[in-house]
């Protein structure tokens, strides 16, 4: 009876923790949270230099004047219903070296995402164009696993889903944070996405704050720049433009199709 008894009340002392736990854990429902894009830049680079003499000498000298990783920061603000993602660096300041430019590194990226009416409206550029995308939110077939990692202070479960036929996408999400967002156009998991690794293509989003406040009406403001089509019309129009690029086409469309 004795050991019964301890055994009884170790389980309800258990009981009574976790429900105080549950009780004071805090679920975040708007805010902003800091991404950092990072992008290697060696390993895009030697992707594509194949076997021209030229674009080999031309990697030779990137590596000897520029860090191998690239970094982009980026916000996400949200709401219960709406997130906005847009670039906080300056795009243009970070251009530099021979593949400064190249939009399929970065295009600065601002996406809006009505979760409610499963749509987003996305504002992309290449080169001289910017094109305002309105399209129905991507339906992404994730499969939840076991893992988990910390990211900006948040217990993070992983993701794993494959977009586009071909891009194998790695993601974090945490049920702290009950919106089913996360940066670019990275959406559908129980809660908000903070990480996401694109092994593939030598390409990584993860959160380093999260600033738990009340957002603006600016903050979540749908943009409204550019030439209006939907992800179909716009493939046809790059193919149709790219035609003659060859091989780095692909790696254009790819990256706007993201």
């Amino acid at each position: 009876m004795k050991k019964l008894f301890i055994i009884s009340f170790i389980a309800l002392s258990l009981f009574v923790v976790e429900t105080v736990i549950a009780q004071h854990a805090r679920f975040v429902e708007r805010g902003v949270i800091e991404f950092e894009k990072r992008v290697n830049m060696y390993a895009k680079i030697k992707a594509r230099v194949g076997n021209s003499t030229f674009m080999e000498q031309a990697f030779e000298q990137y590596k000897q004047t520029q860090p191998q990783f690239k970094s982009f920061t980026y916000s996400l603000a949200f709401d219960q219903t709406k997130t906005l993602y847009w670039p906080k660096s300056d795009k243009g300041a970070t251009a530099s070296g021979f593949f400064g430019n190249d939009p399929s590194i970065d295009m600065g990226n601002t996406i809006f995402t009505d979760l409610l009416a499963a749509q987003n409206v996305s504002q992309k550029s290449i080169y001289e164009e910017t094109y305002l995308i309105t399209d129905s939110i991507r339906h992404i077939q994730w499969r939840i696993t076991n893992e988990t990692r910390e990211i900006a202070g948040y217990e993070c479960r992983r993701a794993n889903a494959l977009v586009l036929d071909s891009i194998y996408v790695v993601a974090f999400y945490t049920d702290q944070i009950p919106v089913s967002g996360g940066p670019e156009s990275f959406t559908g998991l129980p809660g908000m996405i903070l990480g996401v690794a694109l092994p593939y293509e030598n390409t990584t989003y993860f959160a380093t704050k999260v600033d738990d406040r009340p957002v603006s009406a600016k903050e979540l403001e749908v943009p409204k720049k550019g030439k209006a089509v939907n992800y179909r019309e716009l493939r046809t129009q790059l193919e149709a433009s790219l035609r003659n690029w060859g091989d780095y086409a692909q790696s254009i469309l790819k990256a706007m199709m993201l």
